[in-house]
């Protein structure tokens, strides 16, 4: 097991030489943002769709069309708005008289990475056309079902602080999201950086650093990175503490949670703590894989009651009380 794991361990660090490129490449239009950086990098990593939430001009569509440029593969972008319909997502049948057939004209969604900006802006109907693409990976036209590329990735971004205008996210969609990233404001000194960038009257030239064949080995081999039973353990007591928090100590915490994570939780803060070993160069997980990557994970799987929001209780703090108080290995 030793020598297998260390065999990992060498592929890893080779494989993985690519991100800080990557990085440093993203770094000539991005200042800072570095955790939702690498947490956009690990849903390409880990095969997982990003929410991006955070205020007006953070960034967030810019670091989605950088890293796309980054990386040689399908891009597109759509912004989604109140009257916008499925057939503008997905595409339609289109009826060509000369032949009095009916032909498929294929929407947006046919890309690698699709960046759907605003998401809550659109009404249920795009939003459950989108479902299906997520979930299932293909999208369903008149009686045809179509394949999207592999890969196929949503990047999603939506405004937390505006909310005339805009339609909840259904929670069976917002489950679909690996990760929940919340996009704060630069530093002091990070934005002086991004002052002097943006006032040089010269626009950075991005160049792809991997192309399509060379992620698709990292995503194969972040999937063989090992990681041990205690920690497998370590992340299901930590799921079952958001489920069942009087068995964990954490009685206070049952009037405040609704509903707890579902299975998909589990899957996901194993992958992405995977990812985050990848990024890390190292072909192990270790439980601090697993705490940096857990509020992402399970923000929004924490359904809250309205007692917690009378006590002004977030997901982010019921989650810290819970990596507080679960026992690491």
């Amino acid at each position: 097991m030793k020598e297998q794991i260390a065999e990992i361990n060498q592929k890893v660090k080779e494989a993985s030489a690519f991100v800080d490129t990557l990085f440093a490449e993203t770094s000539k239009v991005i200042v800072g943002q570095k955790t939702m950086l690498e947490r956009i990098v690990i849903g390409f990593l880990a095969n997982g769709h990003i929410l991006l939430e955070g205020v007006p001009g953070l960034a967030k569509t810019t670091a989605v069309k950088t890293l796309a440029g980054a990386i040689s593969t399908g891009f597109k972008r759509i912004q989604f708005t109140p009257d916008l319909l499925p057939a503008d997502l997905i595409g339609t049948m289109i009826y060509n008289q000369k032949e009095s057939t009916f032909q498929t004209r294929q929407g947006p969604i046919f890309t690698n990475i699709l960046l759907a900006d605003e998401i809550n802006r659109a009404p249920a109907k795009v939003q459950s056309a989108l479902l299906e693409a997520m979930q299932e990976r293909q999208v369903t036209i008149g009686d045809k079902t179509f394949p999207l590329p592999e890969p196929f990735l949503v990047l999603a971004t939506q405004n937390p602080i505006e909310q005339e205008g805009t339609y909840p996210l259904p929670e069976a969609q917002v489950d679909r999201f690996m990760l929940k990233v919340t996009v704060t404001y630069p530093t002091k000194r990070e934005e002086a950086q991004i002052i002097a960038l943006c006032s040089s009257g010269e626009e950075p030239k991005i160049s792809p650093v991997i192309g399509l064949d060379e992620l698709s080995a990292a995503r194969k081999l972040v999937n063989q990175i090992y990681v041990d039973d205690k920690v497998k353990g370590y992340i299901l007591d930590i799921i079952f503490a958001a489920r069942e928090p009087e068995t964990y100590g954490l009685a206070d915490l049952k009037p405040l949670i609704a509903y707890g994570p579902s299975p998909r939780a589990s899957i996901y803060l194993t992958m992405a703590a995977k990812a985050h070993a990848f990024l890390r160069h190292r072909g192990y997980v270790t439980p601090d894989d697993v705490k940096l990557m857990g509020t992402d994970v399970l923000r929004h799987r924490l359904l809250l009651t309205y007692e917690a929001e009378a006590e002004e209780k977030s997901s982010d703090d019921l989650v810290k009380r819970i990596f507080d108080t679960v026992e690491v290995p």
